[in-house]
């Protein structure tokens, strides 16, 4: 079976860890195709970790004020912060979630 085949319909996050597990953890992706698991446990991964992600970016903007005001006032202001919030819980998700 190639690697592909069973992250058919998987978003970023779960993708982002199949290959974790692939490369670094390699028994337990196989203990999950013999169980037939892999693919279910991929997809609620993903689903997941994509609903930690956003809460964690609209937490964090709301912590550091960055509003429909700020937006709707000066864009490019908005858009770096935001980008900046983005990448600093992309950063956190990797390492707490991806990567375990």
């Amino acid at each position: 079976m190639k690697k592909t085949d069973e992250i058919k319909n998987i978003g970023k996050w779960g993708r982002l860890h199949y290959d974790y597990l692939y490369n670094n953890k390699r028994t337990v992706i196989n203990a999950m195709r013999m169980k037939g698991t892999l693919q279910a446990y991929l997809i609620y991964f993903d689903r997941d970790v994509e609903e930690t992600f956003d809460r964690l970016v609209k937490q964090t903007a709301e912590v550091e004020n960055v509003t429909e005001q700020l937006k709707s006032t000066d864009q490019m202001e908005w858009l770096c912060r935001m980008n900046n919030i983005r990448n600093r819980v992309e950063e956190f998700v990797l390492n707490e979630f991806v990567y375990q």
